[in-house]
């Protein structure tokens, strides 16, 4: 018996020190040089989310991401200066920029940017423009923009060690405790983990709050619900936002560990390369490496590793596709009429070549699209806007299933109906 017991002693002791993913070390340095590579994109603009990822990464090259640093003090930089004089809203643009700075430990002081009449400093704007998102709360019960962006907001102010006011902070508790964060029907985990990582920040902060016990509830909630969200495959929500929402986790004083479900989830879909947009692979990156948004507030950008070598970059033929696959296109106008397009598309195709093959063939259908960090996205379908001015967006679906991927992500592969419906949020 005694030596029944020593054997089950000794495996579990050897079971104790053999890693989960003995890959884990090479997956995230995948990761890494593929998010370093993506800043080399020339026509792309700065993305500030990779850079924030680059600088909460063990392992660097410092002077790729002081190259990079200075494309989005220039870049990114104008793009947010333009939007400002044409009276656009800028919060998640804004506090990506701030918290990549921040991230590098740059004088958020030394950077004005002017509305057309004068000229202050970033965080002055952010303040500015937090203020407009809290008085449209007010009156409306909704952001201008959306609670993830406001969530971005009180989390670049804090960060930055700037006060939020309470009644900022109290706008984004009550959405919480309020179920208000959501996208239509679904539950925003990106936006509860991103919320969750301001609130947490707030609180770490000390900050002044109306009440105390609300902002507890709020983040026991949010935490509640992203560990509700966890699928059977171990990923929180869906691939895109289980990233986001193990940040949130370890910065709200759970423990994820590396043998977690959640954390094979991230390299499986590393694995199987599902992270092929660096914005999706800038919250995976931190999360593999047990870190947060919330540890830029302590950077001191002294004695970094700078060990990081970019190879050169694989040269990789695409060769056409020798086989066409049937797709039917519904178009599903905000008045309830439909159009429908058959035809056949090589396999493969993302579904952005997809819709520019179906423009070209002239069958009635057209479209725009705009930039975001996360790549294109549909702005205009046959001649019909859907702007988030007018809290609209064209929601794809695929045979009924939600698309979690951009139409340049996504990849046509089989026969399927694509659904493209002018959505309400």
């Amino acid at each position: 018996m005694k030596a029944v017991l020593l054997l089950v002693a000794v495996l579990a002791a050897l079971a104790a020190g053999r890693p989960c993913a003995p890959d884990h070390d090479e997956i995230t340095l995948k990761l890494n040089k593929e998010l370093l590579r993506s800043t080399e994109e020339p026509d792309s603009l700065p993305n500030p989310s990779v850079h924030i990822a680059l600088r909460l990464s063990t392992q660097h090259n410092l002077n790729k991401e002081g190259q990079h640093l200075n494309q989005l003090k220039t870049k990114l930089h104008q793009d947010i200066q333009s939007s400002l004089v044409a009276r656009q809203m800028v919060v998640g643009r804004l506090a990506l920029y701030i918290l990549a700075l921040r991230s590098s430990c740059h004088d958020l002081n030394s950077l004005t940017l002017s509305d057309g009449k004068t000229s202050e400093p970033l965080l002055t704007h952010l303040k500015r423009q937090m203020e407009k998102e809290k008085e449209h709360i007010a009156f409306s019960h909704r952001p201008l923009t959306n609670y993830y962006q406001y969530s971005l907001g009180v989390l670049a102010l804090c960060v930055s060690g700037v006060r939020v006011s309470s009644h900022v902070s109290h706008k984004l508790v009550h959405a919480v405790q309020h179920g208000l964060i959501k996208h239509g029907d679904s539950l925003c985990i990106d936006s509860h983990a991103m919320a969750g990582m301001a609130l947490q920040c707030l609180k770490d902060a000390g900050t002044p709050m109306k009440n105390v016990e609300e902002l507890d509830k709020a983040l026991a909630t949010i935490k509640q619900k992203l560990l509700n969200s966890q699928r059977t495959d171990g990923h929180l929500g869906n691939e895109f936002s289980t990233g986001l929402a193990v940040q949130a986790l370890l910065a709200m004083g759970s423990s994820v560990m590396e043998c977690s479900t959640s954390m094979e989830a991230l390299r499986s879909d590393a694995r199987k390369g599902s992270y092929h947009n660096a914005m999706a692979i800038s919250q995976t990156l931190p999360a593999l490496q047990q870190r947060s948004y919330l540890q830029l507030k302590s950077m001191e950008c002294r004695d970094e590793d700078d060990t990081l070598v970019l190879d050169a970059a694989p040269v990789v033929e695409v060769l056409p596709s020798l086989t066409n696959v049937p797709v039917q296109v519904e178009v599903l106008k905000a008045d309830g009429s439909s159009s429908e397009y058959k035809f056949e598309v090589p396999s493969g195709s993302s579904l952005l070549e997809v819709l520019t093959l179906l423009q070209d063939h002239q069958m009635g259908f057209t479209f725009e699209k705009e930039d975001s960090l996360w790549g294109p996205f549909l702005s205009q379908v046959n001649r019909e806007q859907a702007r988030q001015t007018d809290r609209r967006y064209w929601h794809l679906s695929s045979n009924g299933n939600s698309l979690t991927q951009g139409i340049k992500d996504y990849k046509i592969e089989e026969a399927q109906k694509i659904t493209i419906k002018n959505t309400a949020y």
